[in-house]
């Protein structure tokens, strides 16, 4: 049985959520220990149970520590099984988080499977369901992967409640991909939207965006949106097409943040991808290295930012694939990233 530190690298969920992917997909059984040592509250959270529980479900598994504050966990897989699976957070822990730990043995199953998600869909410290659709779903398609999502409801923090689904396509053996130039720079747009709050805070933060964007000589379509929730939320997304790349940045607005804060947020992670090089922002990085992991033939990236995420998600992989990579550049900065067959 494979043994892992859980506090290694950024010490967080990410180090979980990848082990139990792989666990199922591989069907190789492990044992995490010091899980969150460093945070504030150590041990499994809801959120981190979820993803236990639906893997625990879809593989079969045998598991021994699976209860709230947890900081050991043993699991031992059996084979996936493709079919429609529900699974209710019960907070507003992500369901993008979730869906990306459940995707990877669902995707290598012998038949389609059907997801049914609720939880938060924009919330704090995860990408949000725009980005899932927008940005690591089409880059699934690219290394030959085929999974669908739709959005029923929004689900803001602390409420949640927010509603998703998802449809997985059985695959191939994915494709190794070469991303290292951006190519011309296309289309920037966006959406800022609100949730049983006023529309002119839709509007302030778009325009906040648009000012700063237009300050360094940029112009962007963002749309406006009032979209359902049980509870009040407001976000911002963009969206950056090139010729070779597609990104995405965000930001959410809170109590006691002005909406003119939550536009310029996301306008400003989009300025600090801009100025790179870079062919991937920071967050699809650490999001595709799995799947590029999985190929059976040479994967390289530039990214805008080398994050602990990503190294901490490249070591998780080596320990479960023995697949080797390449890193050079500075964490917090720019790099370029060799994922070998």
């Amino acid at each position: 049985m494979l043994e892992i530190d859980g506090s290694f690298g950024e010490g967080g969920g990410q180090v979980l959520r990848t082990a139990l992917s792989l666990s199922c997909l591989l069907k190789k059984p492990f044992r995490m220990f010091n899980i969150r040592k460093g945070r504030g509250k150590p041990g499994l959270m809801p959120q981190h149970l979820a993803c236990v529980h639906a893997l625990t479900l879809i593989s079969n598994a045998s598991v021994q520590g699976s209860e709230i504050g947890s900081t050991e966990l043993a699991f031992e897989p059996g084979d996936p099984k493709p079919g429609d699976y529900f699974f209710d957070i019960g907070t507003a822990g992500s369901t993008s988080l979730l869906l990306q730990a459940i995707l990877p043995p669902l995707v290598y199953a012998n038949d389609r499977s059907r997801i049914t998600l609720t939880g938060g869909t924009h919330v704090p410290f995860s990408p949000p369901f725009d980005y899932i659709a927008g940005v690591f779903i089409p880059m699934l398609s690219k290394i030959g992967i085929k999974v669908q999502v739709s959005i029923l409801n929004y689900g803001f923090y602390p409420k949640g409640g927010g509603k998703i689904t998802a449809e997985i396509f059985p695959a191939a053996v994915a494709r190794g991909l070469t991303l290292t130039e951006k190519g011309e720079t296309g289309k920037l747009s966006g959406v800022s939207a609100v949730s049983n709050l006023p529309l002119s805070i839709a509007d302030r933060q778009r325009q906040s965006a648009l000012n700063l964007l237009e300050q360094n000589g940029l112009a962007a379509e963002i749309k406006t949106l009032q979209v359902p929730s049980s509870g009040p939320g407001t976000f911002v997304f963009l969206e950056s097409k090139t010729k070779n790349c597609i990104s995405g940045f965000s930001s959410l607005g809170e109590r006691g943040k002005k909406a003119e804060a939550v536009g310029e947020e996301a306008a400003r992670e989009f300025l600090e991808y801009y100025r790179s090089s870079s062919c991937l922002d920071r967050h699809l990085a650490d999001q595709i290295v799995l799947y590029l992991a999985a190929a059976k033939s040479e994967s390289s990236f530039t990214t805008s930012r080398i994050t602990n995420h990503l190294l901490t998600n490249l070591s998780v992989i080596e320990m479960f694939l023995g697949t080797g990579y390449l890193v050079e550049g500075e964490i917090g900065k720019p790099g370029r990233v060799v994922i070998k067959a």
